[in-house]
Order: structure tokens, then sequence, then C-alpha cells
């Protein structure tokens, strides 16, 4: 798994968690929000490593399914694009306003 994809399973996470089973939800947290390997998962709970990799993977699984149908996640990102560019649309349209001024 590479960074971007773990960063985004996070934002998965954060905006579908509390949809998720408990077991996924606190293997899904201490992996990628608190950084715990799979055996350190599995001492904390007392289960197989195979168990708590099972869970996860069932668990971004499930992400997936939410974000497939729901969205959130596209929509976040398509609303943090848009208010970038109104920020960089402002920004030169204040220069400009400044440089009308100056020349």
């Amino acid at each position: 798994m590479d960074l971007q994809e773990f960063l985004e399973i996070g934002s998965l996470l954060e905006l579908y968690k509390n949809l998720l089973s408990e077991k996924q939800k606190e293997y899904l947290i201490e992996h990628f929000e608190e950084d715990y390997s799979l055996s350190e998962i599995a001492n904390t709970h007392n289960v197989s490593r195979q168990a708590v990799s099972d869970n996860i993977k069932r668990g971004i699984k499930v992400l997936n399914e939410y974000e497939k149908k729901l969205k959130m996640f596209e929509q976040k990102r398509k609303l943090r694009e848009r208010l970038e560019s109104l920020e960089k649309d402002f920004r030169l349209e204040v220069l400009e306003k400044i440089m009308d001024e100056l020349l």
C-alpha cells in the first residue's frame, strides 16, 4: 500500500468509521490513525495477526463500498478544489486591482 492509498483510507475512515463493525473500527483506527502494527493490534486484542489483517481488509472494502455509494470523500475533494480555485482567483483579482491602482 502506497502513501496515497494510506491517506485515502484514513480520510474514508474519518467519514465512515461509525458505519463499521466495532472490531473493524477499532482495528482500522489503531492501524491508520494510531500507527499500530498488525502485531501490536493482535497483542492488544489477544487475537491472531491474521484475524487483525482479515478485519482490516474487510473494513477497507466496506469503506470503499460506502464511498462508491455515498461519494462523500469525492464531494469533499471537489469542494476543496473549488475553494482553492476561488482563493487563487480572488488573489489574482486583488492583485490586478492593486496593479491597476498603481499604474
